[in-house]
Order: structure tokens, then sequence, then C-alpha cells
């Protein structure tokens, strides 16, 4: 089986965001209700954590199985000695995670052809997989620093794209085989679930002015809250293209493309519309035809955007590198 997209964030669906929160909410909940009955039928014992996949298994282990966890791919050689270094460590960091992550381990020697369709230049590397969709995460020798910093942003972008909240752990399975474990105790709502549920709600009736609120109302208390972050951002991005006449806005901007409102406008559509690349590249040149306010202005909501898309895509990097070299 062919793996797809190799990229996490391939298409800015901006209108899932609210279906990403509910999923996200159902997962957890899922899980916690899974705790509460010792492990449950869906609980994996920490052995689980890693497998060892090849080409006639990869459908069902990897690419099904990350519609509910992020599935870590380790291409290693028994031959590779930079492997045995780093395979240790994906594999403690596996059961550290406690269900955050699958680690599938896949030996490119009986398994070329999976190799060649991830584009496998040179062993140890290591892609994930999230909802199907996959990625490069790092390939050779790597810090556990470095690795811990990788597999953080890949939990957080699976939790807040995908509302995927991992594997439930049942810690006995190994040590008791068949025995029940003891009942753990529900989690704490966390102290800002209510207002980001007030932010699903007001997505649910179509209230985007209600949604950025309940957002903002989190910010207030947690600036650094991820969650509000990234639905700010996309709720009021939604919000200003909310009634737009598309014909409109890109008539003014092909006919002014040093007017920064009309070129600003035609980003967030293109955005809206999945052309990440079109709308950063747009506010990139337009910043090199702008100068003061209206720069600042363009370059500002550059930033907007790219935490619409987040920080980890690839496009993000290389649209704030050509951002420099465009302001300096």
């Amino acid at each position: 089986m062919q793996p797809r997209n190799m990229s996490m964030s391939g298409v800015v669906d901006l209108a899932a965001v609210k279906a990403a929160q509910e999923a996200k909410a159902k997962a957890e909940q899922a899980r916690a209700e899974a705790a509460r009955q010792g492990g449950g039928a869906g609980a994996v014992s920490p052995a689980d954590l890693v497998i060892d996949v090849d080409e006639a298994g990869f459908e069902r282990e990897v690419l099904q199985r990350s519609a509910e966890v992020p599935v870590v791919i380790d291409f290693w050689a028994e031959w590779c000695e930079p492997c045995k270094q780093l395979s240790p460590v994906l594999e403690r960091l596996a059961v550290e995670y406690d269900g955050r992550f699958l680690l599938a381990k896949i030996d490119v020697d009986a398994n070329q052809m999976l190799m060649q369709q991830f584009g496998v230049q040179g062993i140890p590397a290591v892609f994930a997989v999230v909802a199907g969709q996959a990625l490069p995460l790092f390939q050779g020798a790597a810090s556990e620093a470095q690795i811990r910093q990788t597999l953080d942003q890949l939990v957080t972008v699976a939790e807040q794209r995908f509302g995927l909240t991992g594997l439930t752990v049942d810690a006995d399975a190994d040590a008791e085989p068949g025995g029940a474990a003891q009942a753990a105790p529900t989690a704490p709502a966390g102290p800002y679930d209510a207002l980001l549920e007030a932010a699903v709600q007001a997505l649910d009736a179509g209230d985007l002015g209600g949604a950025v609120q309940a957002y903002k109302n989190v910010l207030n208390e947690d600036p650094a809250n991820s969650e509000a972050k990234l639905g700010l951002a996309q709720a009021e991005l939604l919000q200003r293209v909310q009634g737009a006449d598309p014909q409109q806005v890109r008539k003014d901007a092909a006919e002014k493309p040093a007017d920064a409102q009309a070129q600003i406008a035609a980003a967030d559509l293109d955005l809206v519309g999945g052309h990440v690349e079109d709308a950063f590249g747009r506010l990139i040149d337009t910043v090199q035809r702008t100068v003061g306010e209206e720069r600042n202005t363009v370059r500002l909501r550059l930033l907007e955007l790219f935490e619409v898309v987040g920080a980890e895509d690839p496009r993000v990097a290389a649209a704030r590198r050509a951002l420099a070299r465009a302001l300096f």
C-alpha cells in the first residue's frame, strides 16, 4: 500500500477546526472511560507500543491505526550501526510517552518497496503517519533532546488538528496477563475546557464572533494555550472571509498589486481554499512592494497566517526565510 500525502498539513481545512476539537474531546473521553474500566477492550500493554511492520501489514498496522494514534516509523537494518543507537531510544520513549504514539519498526532489507515509497535515502530514517497522512521527522543521528522535541510537536499536532489523544495503556497487562487493573480515577476537567467548549458550540451555531471571543477569553487567562491560539487564528480568518465576494476580491488584487489591503484580502481567500504557498507568496511579494506602516500591516497578517497553518509546517519555515530576505 503506497503511503499517502507526505505532509501533515497538506491542505488547511479551516472549516474542520470544530470537528477536530470535537474529535479530541471524544477521544479524551474514550481514553478516560477505558482507564476507569481497567483498560477496556481497546487498551494495550506497554509491549504493544512497539511493533514490527512489513509490507503485507502496513495498511492494517500503520495506515488504519494512524486514525487513532500517531504512528512513528523507524526505518532500520541489522547492519546499520547508528540504527542500533537510535532504535532503543525510540523504543524507550514509546513506552515513556504512554500511548501518545505507536512505534512501527520497518527492516529496509526485507521491505524495499516501503523504503522506496517513502523516499528513504539513508538510514536510520524516521517518519510519522497521522490520520493517513505521512511526513518525514528526521534522518540520521539525533540527540534524545531533539527526538523528544520532535515527538512533542507530533503529539501536539495530532491532538489539536486530528483529535488523536493516543492509546490507553494497561500497565498491569504485562505483569498479570488477563488480570483486571484497578480502576483509575477520572481525570479532572481542565481549567479552560468550558471556555473551549463554548468556542466549539459557537462554531456549531455559525457564530464566528462568539467563537473568537471564547478563544480570547482562554488566552486572557492562559496566553500560551496552544489550542486556543490555533482556534482563534482559524476563527478570525473564517470571520474575515465570511460574506466576501471572491470574484471582486481577486479582481481588486489583480488590478492593484501594490495595494496592501487588496492583497491581504486575497491571501485570506487563498488560505481558506487550501492554497497555502500562494497566500504566503502573495504577502511576501507585497512586503517587497510596500514601505512603512503598510509593509508592517502586511507582515503582521502574514504572521497571523503562519499561526493558522502551524509552525511545524515546512511551508511556514520556508516562508519565514523568504520574509526575512524581503525585509532585510
